[in-house]
């Protein structure tokens, strides 16, 4: 059974960092892409990034691009991203996914997210 754990939101001020991890397992980890996206309320699913099966490849959102980096360690089976001069606009419940493609995908399976407030 597919299971991904995300963890590490909270409240932060805007310009803040935050960083967000995502523990996998019941499947191959490194053979897959991986993404995070996010939900914002009252909104539908925002694909954030994506990440190659080995890492070598990202793709980002244009409204996080130069802000986020997303990253993973296949020995460990974990996903992160790395969130800097965080928004108000940020906010959301971020999701890790297995994606199906390398690509804007958000209908992969997903944790049960981890909210992110950004606020003064």
């Amino acid at each position: 059974e597919v299971q991904l754990v995300e963890s590490g939101g909270g409240l932060v001020q805007p310009g803040g960092s935050l960083r967000l991890s995502c523990a996998a397992s019941g499947f191959s980890f490194s053979n897959y892409a991986m993404s995070w996206v996010r939900q914002a309320p009252g909104k539908g699913l925002e694909w954030v990034s994506v990440i190659s099966s080995g890492g070598l490849r990202t793709t980002y959102a244009e409204s996080v691009k130069g802000r986020f980096t997303i990253s993973r360690d296949n020995a460990k089976n974990t996903l992160s991203l790395q969130m800097n001069r965080l928004k108000p606009e940020d906010t959301a419940v971020y999701y890790c996914a297995k994606s199906r493609y390398y690509g804007r995908d958000t209908s992969g399976i997903k944790g049960q997210g981890t909210q992110v407030t950004v606020s003064s």
